[in-house]
């Protein structure tokens, strides 16, 4: 590409760490990242990055590259982030849950030139780390050393839009997992649609607690950074941190994930908590019981974001709506982003009619660049040129899209299709059900037969008076034969709140010694 051309793709060419400098020269005073006492303005972050890139690239990282990080919430861990992408090299986010098998499995999968990890995670994954081909570093003292002696490279990121700027494991529910590539464009992209159709503004505070290895904290990180604001790091879902934040800060998106809205709510009420300011709060509403999704609202004075996103495209298809304040939700309607389109499908790829469930397929420019050295599953994923989510929802009349449930775990029972999810919204919206999980069990006569895990806030809760719930709002073939208790610390959620099905399943056929009941 030669002449006017060429200078025209230079100049759309800003990367995340381009538009984190530009930050830094308008406010350079400007607090940037904070955890606990330690405070990074965004002068001082765009100078230590610059270091830490001249650390990275003298042990070898180079555009293309991958740099594994595998470390708990913590203030260094953006700040690699940013030191990789102006170096063009991709940084792969490794799950601190995994187990030895899943964590060599996506080291292997990446190979990366380097990886870093937090003292804590060095010695929770020994066995793993001794063995690595590549180096291994520890984020600490002796790499603060390195980087106040460095000299700050200097210009801009060596990184192009297209460029992959972070890799993050993906399998939904089931499955190994595989790396999602998201690159500079894309980042920038689902930045600019957060602000735009969920009205977040660019200088508030996001609180990182979720991991940073996931999608939720780490797309709202970059975001808030390019867009000028605050982000705070804690350490996971402390509540008591997190309701200190509430009252002393003006929040943007306060992330609240499923699973943990109640517990939020219980430390709101006791601290009788005074919020300065908070935004917008919660995601993923379908899987929160909507009693809950009414308290948090009001308590927060914000509402609910009533998302439909994934790791692979970001805030869209259609996270551009909210829950009122106060609203105990009786449906949860979707409403599409501007910045994709959409489209829904049967399986042979043929646009469904208002009213009809099909799969999910959205294109636009948030979407991800596929999945890393998976030719095979990227092709089919993006099969005809649109990205399929995988995801079962409805159009109605008015526009609007609802979730039915995922396309690869569905119930065939008696040649009907079950969807777990319908099942699972039934039973959150009975009285005293705090979580619900549903499954597939295969049975004799019908093929397979729905059976649901709950969570109930009364230990001498009745499975009969559910099952008998259920069969009044729900068709027979529909409604759950089985009803199983568990402890609510039994429940197998993901990070991003989802039950784990493949975990339930295993529950149905363990031991009784091996489960975990209320």
């Amino acid at each position: 590409m030669t002449g006017a051309r060429a200078l025209v793709t230079a100049a759309a060419g800003s990367t995340v760490a381009d538009l984190v400098d530009a930050r830094a020269r308008m406010h350079p005073a400007r607090v940037a990242l904070r955890a606990g006492s330690v405070r990074r303005t965004y002068g001082e972050l765009v100078d230590r990055t610059r270091r830490l890139a001249t650390v990275l690239a003298d042990a070898g990282v180079r555009r293309g590259d991958r740099v594994a990080l595998l470390a708990e919430n913590r203030l260094e861990y953006l700040e690699v982030v940013l030191a990789a992408l102006r170096l063009g090299a991709a940084v792969a986010t490794q799950g601190t849950r995994a187990s030895a098998a899943e964590l060599t499995g996506c080291l292997d999968l990446v190979a990366p030139r380097l990886t870093l990890c937090s003292p804590r995670q060095r010695e929770a994954h020994a066995d793993v780390l001794a063995d690595r081909p590549e180096t291994v570093w520890e984020l600490g003292e002796d790499l603060d050393r390195a980087v106040d002696r460095a000299v700050p490279r200097p210009g801009g990121a060596d990184a192009e839009p297209e460029d992959v700027a972070v890799i993050i494991y993906t399998s939904g529910t089931t499955g190994a997992p595989k790396g999602a590539c998201v690159s500079h464009r894309a980042e920038i992209a689902r930045a600019m649609a957060t602000r735009a159709e969920l009205g977040v503004s660019g200088e508030g505070t996001f609180v990182a607690w979720s991991p940073l290895h996931h999608m939720g904290a780490l797309d709202n990180s970059l975001s808030t950074l390019v867009s000028g604001g605050t982000v705070v790091v804690v350490d996971g879902f402390a509540v008591d941190e997190l309701v200190d934040l509430v009252e002393t800060e003006p929040l943007g998106w306060l992330l609240v994930m499923p699973g943990t809205v109640g517990r939020l709510v219980a430390a709101l009420r006791e601290r009788g908590a005074r919020p300065a300011g908070v935004r917008l709060c919660g995601v993923m509403p379908d899987l929160v019981r909507p009693a809950e999704i009414a308290e948090l609202t009001t308590l927060l004075g914000a509402p609910y974001a009533n998302t439909f996103g994934a790791t692979e495209t970001g805030c869209p298809p259609c996270s551009a709506d909210t829950v009122p304040i106060g609203v105990e939700p009786t449906a949860l309607p979707k409403r599409q982003s501007a910045f994709c389109e959409v489209r829904l499908v049967d399986p042979e790829g043929r646009d469904v009619p208002d009213g009809t469930p099909g799969e999910l397929c959205m294109r636009g420019p948030t979407l991800f660049s596929g999945y890393w050295d998976d030719e095979a599953a990227t092709a089919a994923d993006f099969r005809d040129g649109w990205f399929h989510l995988g995801d079962v929802l409805v159009r109605h009349a008015d526009g609007t899209l609802s979730f039915v449930d995922r396309v690869k775990y569905m119930i065939k029972s008696g040649g009907e299709n079950v969807y777990p999810a319908e099942i699972e919204r039934t039973l959150l919206r009975l009285p005293g059900v705090l979580e619900a999980g549903v499954v597939r069990r295969p049975d004799p006569q019908w093929g397979e037969v729905p059976v649901a895990f709950v969570v109930h806030e009364r230990d001498d809760a009745s499975a009969e008076d559910l099952l008998a719930a259920c069969r009044d709002r729900l068709p027979h073939h529909k409604a759950p034969r089985e009803i199983r208790f568990l402890a609510s610390s039994a429940m197998p959620r993901n990070t991003s709140g989802k039950v784990v099905r493949r975990e339930l399943e295993r529950l149905l056929t363990a031991p009784a010694d091996e489960r975990t009941v209320r």
